[in-house]
């Protein structure tokens, strides 16, 4: 294991001051954004509505997590190349129509998101479905445009790319992803109690498999070894739970304007959280016991990871 230090302290301070850490987040975004940008589907033809309708849910801006975590999991372990670029394009397209599918009338009926009206109040039902199942689609599209980049490098730069498209569609699938969000559904009709273990079932599968998904394959692009990639898919895992933990609470204690979506969803729809079964005290105390865990694994890295790090810490410990 190459890139492991075998270190199990936790830091005792941060080792980026939050306006060196705003600044980068910053930047890094905004070159986040501009890559999309290169891989949106032009809207013309006579499919140009579900085009618009692809675009206005990806241009709905975002904090880019996931592609970013991927492209900063890459740097760590030493990846260089085009070849991150689609996928990091794709991860964010797989995001955003799990968000567009999720606040369709059917599943969660929200009327906002991000701080403006959500894709099916736009356009509508149909178009607001349609515009998730192309997302969906393209998003593998423009992954294998990675292909295009590993033309002069060699067959095991091929190998990277394909192992990395079978991680993307599992994690991203009914084993992952869509399995969770099939639970989820399935809880929300029950009359009983769910169990912490049924909920952390459907926190790893709805939320986290997508956190995995981007470290993961920001790791095999990279060329990492076994032992590296269980590190990452549990470092992952960690920061995944205690991400939604947190959104949890978050819609208990937040506030709508700031958050730019609706808070009390949950309660609304009297649906079963991490909160509502755990409390509040407890659920704070889990996040941060799993961010913990999530920064040690991290530490073990000897790769460039301050940034990831810090990000890690702001993303869990959000207000917003």
């Amino acid at each position: 294991m190459k890139n492991l230090k075998h270190s199990n302290a936790v830091r005792d301070g941060r080792k980026m001051e939050q306006q060196e850490f705003k600044s980068l987040l910053r930047q890094k975004t905004s070159e986040i954004d501009a890559l999309i940008e290169q891989y949106l589907p032009e809207e013309n033809g006579y499919q140009k509505t579900v085009l618009e309708a692809m675009n206005y849910s990806l241009l709905a801006g975002g904090k880019r997590l996931r592609p970013m975590l991927m492209h900063e999991t890459f740097r760590m372990l030493g990846g260089s190349g085009r070849a991150i670029e689609p996928f990091m394009a794709a991860i964010e397209m797989i995001h955003t129509y799990s968000l567009v599918h999720d606040d369709l009338p059917a599943m969660d009926n929200d009327e906002y998101r991000r701080g403006r009206e959500t894709t099916w109040k736009v356009y509508g039902d149909a178009m607001g479905i349609l515009a998730g199942d192309g997302l969906l689609n393209y998003a593998f599209e423009t992954a294998l445009a990675a292909f295009d980049f590993a033309e002069e490098t060699g067959t095991e730069e091929m190998k990277r790319i394909a192992g990395a498209l079978k991680l993307l569609a599992n994690k991203a699938g009914v084993y992952g992803m869509i399995g969770g969000q099939t639970a989820d559904i399935e809880a929300e009709e029950r009359r009983t109690p769910l169990s912490t273990k049924q909920l952390l079932f459907i926190h790893e599968h709805k939320t986290a498999a997508l956190i995995q998904a981007s470290m993961m394959v920001g790791a095999v692009l990279a060329g990492a070894g076994k032992d590296e990639l269980a590190a990452i898919e549990k470092c992952a895992y960690n920061i995944g739970i205690a991400f939604q933990i947190q959104d949890d609470i978050l819609d208990v204690t937040g506030d709508s304007a700031e958050l730019g979506k609706q808070v009390g969803s949950d309660a609304q729809n009297n649906k079963q959280t991490y909160v509502t079964i755990n409390g509040l005290e407890k659920s704070g105390a889990d996040v941060e016991r799993l961010s913990k865990e999530a920064l040690r694994i991290l530490a073990d890295f000897e790769g460039e990871h301050d940034f990831l790090e810090e990000l890690v810490i702001n993303l869990i410990h959000r207000r917003r």
